[in-house]
């Protein structure tokens, strides 16, 4: 059988790292005939590139499942490295969004703060990054749940490239609400929330079952491909 590795960005935060835990049990149970193991590419330990190294010690293969919502820094070079590395055991899978599932988990973190009935408009707040490919994805996001609620929804950025939340939610008019596009608890949830001020905010995505689903299927696509090229 080959390993599944789920890779996370990492967080000082302990209910993020609880959180992100939490998930890689939900994807061990869903497939318990996998051997599972998490590794960050950042911040936390173990760190991606060791954790690696030791789960193909014996000559074992290994697909590395991304836990990131949208394609990126870590995707291209991190995760990407390391299938470089190891040609010929180690296969990189694809990042977990944009996926309509992550939509559908999106709008029952809505759905638990807020009666969309009151909402004319959505923020998508979403961590960020330098890379013009995660900036894409989170715009395909913002599409799939803007389908599903029948509203706008704009995408607002915590950190790198891309339009500040802040911004977005400044010249937001009507009823507005915010859909958190992270996974997890931690630094960036936490300024999600003070930027939004007293604005209904949704939770994570959190360790979700359909996420845990969603990660197996990457890994299972991944499979697919390194069968393919062989």
């Amino acid at each position: 059988m080959i390993d599944l590795v789920a890779a996370a960005h990492g967080t000082a935060d302990p209910r993020g790292i609880r959180e992100v835990h939490a998930l890689v049990r939900l994807m061990a149970g869903l497939r318990p005939s996998v051997p599972v193991s998490l590794g960050f590419v950042d911040v936390d330990v173990p760190a991606l590139p060791g954790l690696v190294d030791r789960v193909v010690a014996d000559g074992n293969q290994a697909v590395v499942v991304p836990l990131l919502l949208s394609s990126g820094f870590h995707t291209a070079v991190d995760i990407a490295r390391e299938a470089r590395r190891r040609p010929y055991q180690v296969q990189a899978a694809s990042a977990l969004g944009p996926d309509p599932v992550l939509a559908d988990v999106l709008v029952d973190r809505l759905l638990d703060c807020v009666e969309l009935g009151s909402v004319d408009r959505v923020v998508l707040a979403a961590a960020g990054s330098s890379d013009r490919r995660a900036l894409l994805d989170c715009s395909a996001t913002a599409g799939l749940l803007a389908d599903r609620i029948d509203r706008p929804v704009e995408v607002g950025y915590v950190s790198g490239a891309g339009e500040r939340l802040g911004s977005v939610l400044a010249r937001s008019t009507g009823r507005v609400a915010v859909a958190t596009y992270l996974l997890a608890p931690g630094f960036f949830a936490d300024r999600v929330r003070r930027l939004a001020g007293d604005l209904p905010v949704s939770a994570p995505l959190g360790a979700d079952p359909r996420i845990a689903a969603l990660a197996l299927h990457r890994y299972d696509a991944a499979r697919k491909m390194s069968a393919v090229a062989v």
